[in-house]
């Protein structure tokens, strides 16, 4: 049985005002959750369990936690960059760059959450291939959310523009 196509939605132009706001925005949405994830990370290296997981697994945890300390720079950058270099003004510079930030963030968040849960699966089966598969879902679903999909939406846009004019 045939579906009918899903509408394209029809979308207008945002001014750059409205990019800079929506962008800051997402900044700050993506952000908590990132530091409460960062938190939970740094709590785990205090508890009696961390001593007695193999050096392996704290390494692979402390380059999670590097990763995720890096998505958080990435993410804070639009808003300190703002404040310092365009304070009381927008511009499309600014918007490129803090979409650039953002997007730029998800991959160290993606690996750093694919590798503690390795962590945690490893640990909590006993069992490297389970940890190994955790991980590698968790990537694989991350990317597919955050890059494939938009990326794939974007292109398929693009095309029907394209042949429309």
């Amino acid at each position: 049985m045939n579906q009918p196509a899903a509408k394209e939605s029809k979308a207008e132009p945002a001014s750059l005002k409205d990019q800079a706001r929506n962008v800051l925005e997402e900044a700050r949405m993506v952000l908590p959750g990132i530091q409460a994830l960062f938190g939970f990370q740094l709590i785990a290296v205090f508890n009696q369990r961390f001593e007695l997981m193999r050096s392996e697994l704290q390494i692979v945890h402390l380059i999670a936690v590097a990763l995720v300390t890096i998505a958080v720079a990435l993410v804070m950058a639009p808003a300190a960059y703002h404040r310092i270099a365009e304070r009381h003004q927008v511009s499309t510079y600014f918007v490129n760059l803090a979409s650039m930030f953002i997007a730029g963030g998800m991959i160290p968040l993606a690996l750093g959450v694919a590798l503690d849960l390795f962590v945690i699966g490893e640990l909590v089966t006993e069992s490297r291939p389970v940890g190994v598969a955790l991980g590698v879902f968790t990537l694989v679903l991350c990317s597919s959310l955050w890059f494939v999909f938009p990326i794939i939406r974007r292109n398929n846009q693009r095309r029907s523009r394209r042949a429309t004019t």
